[in-house]
């Protein structure tokens, strides 16, 4: 039987063959996704609960100030979503808001929506862009019209939790060189389909304790799109948002390079609506995984080297990502043309013992996240644990080989600037002045 045929061969390592034959996972993924998550989240939990006056303070100084905060939403032919936004923006606690959406030419009823809801007075202005300019001459244009002190960019397909715009605003109190603060972005359509809660289990390990454990070390390097907040003041110093796709870290990257901090707000929750099957899911990652090399590897590259623009803190976001993202999504076809070159009579047994070990992983990261973020978990989101023994097989291969395939295509033909994300005429000055 088989169990019998594992328990043989378990049974049979020895220390050294188990780290021969296993090494991905004991080597790198447990110490950065294990060990890691419980440090540092059990470190930021203690650091909360002692920083609660301070929390507290910032809390009464945001409210005794009281200052505009501009909530800019970029979208195209998202109709459909418009209106739980506005309403989710009526409902927060903190009310000095005001709303501004641009409608990057749909050819939906965007504008018929968005015109009745600015009448209502649930947008503060809805600007309609007839010819379409792209994600960035959207937020860009959102920009220009507003008034606050603080920018929140929310995507318009999202909504918020009623106290997200209070709590993302809080690190700005806690320090005064905050320039840039990432909230939560958790999957909204949670119960859509197989693709969406394997999506949602992800966001709450990539995002929700990823971020929050990357914002604790100092190498915090993008501030979601879909829920981030910055200090006017920074963004007008950077000039906006340049051309995407990938924008969002890009502009991290430039807030990081004027000497702010970025930080991530784990209780600051934004739900936002994810891809519902797999083959719309990997057209989107394969657009998000291209901005690694498009930005990291070319446009940002300064930061790895010596030069004006280098910092420590930036080198090792950058070096960071491009090493846990790049390199060893390489080392996993090493590792896998290794077995089968060397170890072909142990295969099946190799692949189920890696499938237990990182199921297992699985497991304790959903209780890591659990620990960090329970405040503001849904019913249905506790229900989600019962599919984590799918997530090595969704996070291990589905998504390794959509990352490789996209990591190839940019480093070999930059099919960024072919993607339709973006106007071609947009994409190709883009090019041009190599954004």
């Amino acid at each position: 039987m088989l169990i019998d045929r594992l328990m043989d061969f378990w049974e049979g390592l020895t220390f050294w063959r188990l780290i021969a034959y296993f090494w991905p996972f004991f080597l790198i993924d447990m110490l950065r996704y294990l060990v890691l998550d419980l440090v540092v989240i059990t470190s930021y939990r203690i650091k909360r609960r002692r920083e609660r006056p301070r929390y507290h303070s910032a809390r009464e100084r945001l409210y005794r100030e009281w200052p505009l905060v501009s909530v800019i939403v970029p979208g195209k032919n998202e109709g459909r979503h418009i209106t739980r936004l506005a309403n989710s923006m009526l409902r927060q606690s903190y009310k000095n808001l005001e709303l501004i959406v641009v409608d990057d030419g749909s050819d939906d009823d965007t504008p018929i929506i968005c015109r009745r809801l600015e009448r209502e007075g649930r947008i503060t202005l809805f600007i309609r862009n007839r010819v379409r300019g792209g994600k960035a001459s959207a937020a860009n244009t959102a920009l220009r019209f507003s008034r606050g002190r603080f920018i929140l960019h929310i995507d318009a397909d999202s909504h918020l939790h009623h106290d997200s715009i209070e709590k993302i605003l809080l690190p700005f109190y806690l320090d005064s060189n905050v320039g840039a603060v990432g909230g939560d972005v958790r999957v909204a359509n949670v119960i859509g389909s197989m693709a969406t809660r394997l999506q949602a289990i992800e966001y709450m390990k990539a995002i929700s304790v990823g971020r929050t454990i990357a914002s604790e070390l100092g190498i915090l390097r993008i501030i979601s799109g879909a829920h981030g907040a910055f200090r006017k003041d920074v963004i007008e110093q950077i000039g906006g948002w340049d051309i995407g796709p990938g924008l969002d870290g890009d502009i991290t990257m430039k807030v990081r390079k004027l000497g702010y901090r970025v930080v991530h707000e784990p209780h600051a929750v934004c739900y936002t609506n994810v891809p519902e099957n797999f083959r719309n899911l990997a057209r989107q990652r394969f657009r998000w995984d291209r901005s690694l090399i498009r930005f990291r590897v070319r446009k940002h590259r300064d930061v790895l080297l010596s030069s004006p623009s280098f910092n420590l803190t930036n080198f090792f976001a950058s070096s960071e990502n491009i090493f846990f993202q790049l390199l060893l999504n390489l080392k996993w076809w090493v590792y896998i043309a290794q077995v089968i070159l060397f170890l072909p009579e142990h295969l099946p047994l190799i692949f189920l013992v890696n499938y237990l070990l990182y199921t297992t992983a699985n497991f304790l990261q959903f209780f890591v996240a659990y620990k960090l973020i329970s405040s503001t978990l849904r019913k249905h989101d506790y229900m989600l644990a019962q599919y984590l023994p799918l997530m090595p097989l969704y996070t291990g291969f589905y998504l390794r080989i959509v990352r490789t395939y996209a990591y190839l295509m940019e480093f070999l033909h930059k099919v960024s600037y072919l993607d339709a994300w973006n106007p071609w005429k947009v994409s190709k000055i883009a090019q041009r002045e190599d954004l």
